[in-house]
């Protein structure tokens, strides 16, 4: 069993910054990717950005170009979102989650159904 575990949410006035992890345990294989989606109360849930293991190939939905950064660590087998210029529209809970089918184009990723495991999420708030 996989386990992916986020954390660094909170609250955040807006035009802060919070960093977001998320720490994968348990069996060991390579994931191909990681993803961050979020969902905000009332609304389906929404692709942030992605990132592949091996490479660091990245791609990014269009309203978080320039404000949001993904990375990882292979060595600790953790994804980060750096999260800048947050806005109260921000607000939502955070899911993480790892993808182990190959594909050559990242935007597959943007997908959730290109995943094959999430995280339980993390609520980031952002007051105006």
């Amino acid at each position: 069993q996989v386990q992916l575990v986020e954390s660094g949410g909170g609250l955040v006035q807006a035009g802060g910054s919070l960093r977001l992890s998320c720490a994968a345990s348990g069996r060991s294989f390579s994931y191909y990717a990681m993803g961050w989606f979020r969902q905000a109360p009332g609304k389906e849930r929404e692709f942030v950005a992605a990132i592949k293991w091996s490479g660091g190939t990245t791609y990014y939905a269009d309203s978080m170009k320039g404000r949001f950064a993904i990375s990882r660590d292979n060595a600790k087998s953790t994804g980060y979102l750096q999260m800048n210029s947050l806005k109260p529209e921000d607000t939502a809970v955070y899911y993480c989650a790892a993808g182990t089918t190959p594909s050559y184009s990242i935007v597959y990723f943007r997908h959730s159904s290109s995943y094959d495991y999430w995280g339980q999420g993390t609520q980031v708030t952002v007051s105006s």
